[in-house]
């Protein structure tokens, strides 16, 4: 059979962009690396600026406050990631086959 004569295929009504597809796990837990690392750095930083600004009582309370929050924060933030996104099987209905009510009980029971 010749290529024009082939049938027509079905095609999607609208084309996936890439734009819109989530970015892959590798990527998410090198950006979450990424953004522990920088929190952490500027824990260091906060760190040392209150060893240097000692004689500075509310500035070094302050740097020492933040140096020792920001390990939380950055524990928190690198733990963190997208929700993961909840996909339907064609052709599951997640509705039960019969509710049946008792009326020896006020609840009703499900069966499926």
């Amino acid at each position: 059979m010749a290529s024009s004569q082939q049938f027509p295929r079905s095609r999607r009504p609208e084309p996936v962009l890439i734009t819109e597809a989530a970015p892959s796990l590798t990527d998410q837990q090198a950006t979450r690396k990424r953004r522990y690392a920088i929190t952490m750095a500027i824990r260091g930083v906060a760190l040392v600026l209150a060893a240097v600004f000692y004689q500075t009582v509310w500035l070094m309370v302050i740097l020492a406050v933040l140096g020792t929050v920001l390990p939380w924060i950055a524990v928190v933030m690198a733990n963190d990631r997208p929700p993961k996104a909840r996909t339907r099987l064609p052709g599951v209905d997640a509705r039960p086959d019969r509710v049946l009510e008792n009326p020896a009980r006020t609840g009703r029971i499900i069966e499926g």
